[in-house]
């Protein structure tokens, strides 16, 4: 299967404004992509990519005072198949955690496990570890957490979206990894495109797309609260211990976003 996806966001900025903007695939996904991928600015402008400490590639620029489009189209190959289910995948004791994997269990911005470590055992204790307890923490937070872009906050915790049950992707995602890393699996959040590939209609507007990774059986696997399925096509842009280490962009100054399109389609023939 090849996908065509991209992505065109437009800034206004009153003065030169310093940005630190994740727009790229996660390098693991570079050897996919049928042509190189290229970001480009209108106006021209330099910009300056390293990676993180999470492995994600992340670009420096300077908005100039004005308007600036920001935007990629690439085509890249994908297996077609669904994400993968390993019912069997067991959750490892924490003594027997990778060391650079125990930072997904600690508490971040977004994921207060301080706030939420009784909720998770009183709902989650008698579900039995391992693929099965994150799938129950999938279910639970899929059917209490009503869906509506009107509900984006950027200020929401996974404690908030708890207490308000609203909100969007990546709040479904902040909840979920919170509960896990409240009973010690390891969870990591993901973003990046995810069409409607395999889905029926009706679309909704097209949008970056939030879920989430667990550490079980010595390997990481996806899960995904929001749509609760596994589902075809997803393209990893950035992985992190929140939104606030995956942000499509950390402005560092006043700006307003003007515009914002993403593209997931599949290439046919």
């Amino acid at each position: 299967m090849r996908i065509r996806a991209g992505y065109q966001i437009v800034y206004d900025c009153p003065q030169p404004t310093p940005m630190l903007l994740m727009i790229s695939p996660h390098p693991s996904r570079l050897p996919q992509l049928e042509n190189p991928h290229w970001v480009t600015y209108d106006p021209p402008i330099g910009s300056h990519h390293y990676t993180d400490g999470f492995g994600n590639t992340c670009t420096r620029i300077v908005a100039p005072a004005g308007r600036l489009t920001i935007a990629t189209d690439f085509t890249i190959a994908d297996s077609g198949q669904t994400d993968a289910i390993s019912p069997n995948a067991v959750q490892l004791p924490v003594e027997a955690l990778p060391d650079e994997v125990v930072v997904y269990l600690l508490g971040s911005r977004y994921c207060d496990t301080d706030r939420l470590s009784d909720t998770a055992w009183s709902l989650f204790a008698h579900t039995p570890p391992g693929w099965a307890r994150v799938q129950a923490i999938c279910d639970w937070v899929h059917n209490h957490i009503v869906f509506n872009y009107e509900h984006a906050s950027a200020q929401r915790t996974a404690w908030d979206a708890y207490m308000e049950r609203r909100g969007v992707c990546r709040d479904y995602a902040h909840l979920a990894v919170t509960f896990c890393r409240c009973l010690n699996i390891p969870a990591r959040y993901c973003t990046g495109w995810l069409g409607d590939i395999g889905m029926p209609p009706p679309y909704g507007p097209m949008d970056f797309a939030a879920w989430f990774e667990v550490y079980l059986g010595g390997q990481w696997h996806t899960f995904d609260a929001r749509n609760n399925s596994p589902r075809i096509g997803r393209i990893l842009m950035a992985r992190g211990r929140d939104a606030t280490d995956v942000a499509i962009a950390t402005t560092f100054g006043p700006c307003t976003l003007s515009d914002f399109k993403v593209l997931t389609d599949e290439v046919v023939g």
